[in-house]
This record gives C-alpha cells, sequence and structure tokens, in this order.
C-alpha cells in the first residue's frame, strides 16, 4: 500500500545546512516538527557506547536511522495539520550510497511506502554557517556530497526539490510556510 501524504513536508539536505535550527523556528511558530533521526541515535549510542554510530558501523546506523524515521512517519499519521520532519526515508538511501554501502530492498521498499508531501525542502550546503561538533564531525566537502546523495535519493523517489534560500532562520520559515499554504490551496 503506497500513499502520499500531503501533510508530511520534508527537510532535507548536508549535516550543518540549518534544517535543525529552521525546524526550531517552525515548532517555535506552533508547528508539529518531527525531530533527526541521526542526531538522536548518536546521542544514544554514545550514552551507551554502543556500536550503531557512524565511525562504527555505518549500516547498522542506516538501520536505525531507518526504523527511527518509520516511526515518525507512523507517529505524524495522528496529526490533522502539516508536520515537518527532519529528514526522511530515503535520506537514508543517500547515507548508504554516500558511504559506498549496498542498498538493501526493504530501504527502497520504505521509501516506495512511506510517502511525504510531493515537494522536500532542500537546504543546500553553507559553509558560512557550516560547523562541527560532537554529533557532526564531517567537514564542509562531505557535507556537500552529503547533500548530492540525499537529494539525489528523493529524486529518484519522484519527489520535486525546493531548494532553501541562503537566509536568516525566519525568511527560510516564511519560504517554507508560504510554500505549504500555496500547495494547500492549490489542492481546494
Amino acid at each position: 500500500m503506497t500513499t502520499t501524504d500531503e501533510r508530511l513536508f520534508v527537510v532535507t539536505g548536508g549535516p550543518g545546512a540549518g534544517k535543525t535550527t529552521l525546524l526550531a523556528a517552525l515548532a517555535a511558530a506552533g508547528q508539529a516538527v518531527a525531530p533527526e533521526a541521526g542526531r538522536a541515535i548518536i546521542r544514544d549510542q554514545l550514552a551507551v557506547d554502543g556500536p550503531a554510530l557512524p565511525w562504527r558501523d555505518r549500516a547498522l546506523f542506516a538501520e536505525l536511522m531507518l526504523g527511527f524515521d518509520l516511526r515518525s512517519h507512523g507517529e505524524s499519521q495522528a496529526s490533522a495539520s502539516p508536520v515537518f520532519f527532519d529528514r526522511g526515508v530515503p535520506d537514508s538511501i543517500g547515507y548508504l550510497r554516500l558511504c559506498g554501502l549496498p542498498v538493501p530492498e526493504h530501504f527502497e521498499c520504505a521509501a516506495r511506502v512511506f510517502r511525504y508531501a510531493p515537494v522536500v525542502f532542500a537546504a543546500p550546503p553553507w559553509r558560512e554557517i557550516y560547523a562541527q561538533d560532537a554529533e557532526r564531525k564531517q567537514d564542509f566537502a562531505e557535507a556537500e556530497r552529503t547533500y548530492e546523495a540525499v537529494t539525489a535519493a528523493y529524486r529518484e523517489h519522484g519527489y520535486e526539490l525546493v531548494e532553501l534560500p541562503r537566509a536568516d532562520v525566519g525568511t527560510r520559515a516564511a519560504f517554507v510556510l508560504d510554500r505549504v499554504r500555496g500547495l494547500a490551496s492549490e489542492r481546494c
């Protein structure tokens, strides 16, 4: 059963491009948001010295991200209003490809079955705001490659990518909300 849920909007892109900051602004404006799987998994795995870290076992890390994203997708079904996701199922496919790992068929199946709104917001690499931290160890070049890998995965799965402006978070949030309102009025 494949269905597209017009209320579920993904923000994707490479690390350090302002996705999480944008989602925090949308949440502060009263919008429903779903957190990023990767950061949550890294925090949990670090707390227990677990193996599912991108620098220990990338395939296991991807499996946990997929499970997290499937759960977030399912939980969002209770909301009647839009939900904004900090990444989605196709991001795990892009991650595996970036790492040179095979993409198991159940990842492809998940991307076909657990659909989001056809428009996906892409946060482009932005050197001026990029910073590494305890959970983000990639350099800027890898952030750029990640952007290319994840956006390619969304395109391959039939999504239209809308690039976010390289602007302050308020401008970005207004851009996203205006686009979502426009899409809603097109459906009416």
